[in-house]
């Protein structure tokens, strides 16, 4: 069991967020806010699930106990942090590894004081007394209001001996998703190597392909009896991914052979990879906390057929437009918007979609006929999770009809202004499953390009580019 990755020298981070929250509550009419940490869950009969924290409290404690509850108190003169952690146990500790205690907290996480989780209900009680509003993350915890309902009845016991107890409860996602949506320079710095990890996993998978197609059953000590399957190259991603210090994937890596690229969220299974077939996949590690978020497609054998490289150009020319559009004053919209003009005049090119029916590129957009090969949008904005809080609409705008993804008439905020220090992926993708009307060439290819884009003064920084994206990169990379 892991305890705080905090140092000496990272500690102000998580004060300077703690801060800032608490000078956005004070901004809000002051009060309490209340955040927990993920608890173990049990997998099965004496077996826990392999722990991962909750992203808002690590965002402002740095520490991975399970268990935990932080308290940061805005309704005085000064702002201060109370964190409540398991309490140290030498017998458990021999089982299931060294805990911080409350006894260190304060100087290892920099809050001004801690408290055993058993003595939680003693002390929430207290701190809740006489606070006019009580903040905390509203449905993202099972039980959690009921949890606090509970502590606020015993202050509300204590009314007649003049105790006050909170008259207002407010969602802390609201404060917090916005404070998240902005990275910073220590956040940036972790995104960065998070995607250079990756990165170096999918040149691996790439080769490690190529390798054992190529030299058939040599590929591997004690050969591959049952050829290449997907799970070999989902095999390959987590090694790289360990070997530079990520403790595990960012979500469930895709690794799909074939036809099995045509199912959006596939799972690396026992699919055979073989020569003449693509192969897509989507995997990124996470370091410290911080997703990454790739997705490259490539030729199992290294060399694309000339179907596959006519749709793969396509999507590589999407993607392209779609960073041309990723800069501060944008909209997060517009990257899909030209994503998708660059994808239907594609499909219109290849006769995926026969002109004669379809018309140009405006009839397209306008009927919506695009979606039979690219049904996702263009992005997401990523982080801690790999599809990250934040609004995707611009606060404080008014809403105005616009068409929604089934082509009706919505009304509708306009979409997020793009700023410096955003992060989102940009991913457009064609999948072609067998249809009548359809050319047999392009049945069953699947094909999607993804990278993570800083927002910058400037433009956007792709932090993925350490693996090839050029359809003609790529199969150097595999052939060499």
């Amino acid at each position: 069991m892991s305890t705080s990755t905090n140092t000496p020298g990272n500690t102000a981070v998580y004060a300077k967020r703690r801060a800032a929250i608490g000078r956005a509550l004070k901004a809000a009419g002051g009060g309490i806010a209340l955040l927990p940490t993920a608890p173990e869950i049990s997998r099965n009969r004496d077996s826990d699930f392999p722990y991962r924290h909750d992203s808002y409290f690590y965002y402002l404690t740095g520490f991975s106990e399970p268990g935990a509850w932080l308290a940061i108190n805005a309704s005085g003169k000064t702002i201060t942090s109370t964190v409540f952690c398991r309490p140290k146990d030498l017998e458990r500790e021999i089982w299931d590894g060294i805990r911080l205690g409350p006894k260190a907290a304060p100087a290892q996480l920099g809050v001004d004081a801690a408290f055993s989780t058993d003595e939680l209900n003693e002390k929430m009680p207290a701190l809740l007394a006489n606070q006019n509003a009580v903040w905390f993350p509203f449905a993202t915890h099972k039980g959690l209001d009921t949890q606090v309902d509970g502590w606020l009845d015993t202050v509300r016991a204590r009314i007649r001996q003049g105790t006050e107890c909170p008259r207002n409860q407010h969602d802390l996602c609201v404060l917090l998703d916005e404070m998240r949506l902005v990275k910073d320079s220590h956040e940036i710095s972790i995104l960065r190597r998070a995607g250079k990890i990756s990165a170096a996993a999918h040149v691996r998978a790439m080769q490690a392909s190529a390798a054992m197609l190529r030299d058939g059953k040599k590929g591997i000590k004690g050969g591959l009896p049952n050829g290449l399957r997907e799970y070999h190259l989902d095999a390959e991603l987590m090694h790289e991914f360990r070997r530079h210090g990520s403790e595990f994937p960012a979500y469930t890596s895709i690794v799909a052979a074939g036809a099995n690229a045509c199912v959006l969220h596939y799972r690396a299974g026992n699919a055979e990879l073989k020569p003449g077939q693509l192969c897509l996949i989507d995997a990124g590690c996470e370091l410290e906390g911080y997703a990454s978020d790739i997705t490259r497609t490539f030729p199992a054998d290294g060399k694309f057929t000339p179907a596959q490289r006519l749709l793969y150009d396509i999507v590589h020319a999407a993607q392209e437009a779609a960073i041309t559009a990723t800069r501060p004053g944008k909209r997060f919209n517009d990257p899909h918007d030209a994503a998708t003009r660059v994808l239907a005049e594609g499909m219109l090119d290849v006769g995926l979609l026969p002109k004669g029916k379809h018309g140009k590129v405006d009839d397209v957009l306008e009927s919506g006929a695009y979606r039979q090969f690219y049904m996702h949008r263009t992005g997401h904005w990523m982080g801690m999770d790999v599809h990250d809080c934040g609004d995707y609409t611009e606060p404080g705008s008014k809403a105005r009809e616009e068409k929604d993804a089934l082509g009706k008439s919505v009304m509708r905020k306009p979409s997020r202004i793009l700023r410096p220090g955003m992060v989102l992926t940009v991913e457009p993708g064609i999948y072609v499953r067998p249809a009548r009307g359809v050319p047999e060439e392009f049945w069953n290819i699947g094909i999607r390009i993804e990278d993570d884009a800083l927002v910058t003064a400037q433009g956007c920084e792709l932090m993925t580019r350490g693996v090839p994206v050029a359809a003609d990169e790529i199969e150097a990379l595999m052939q060499g």
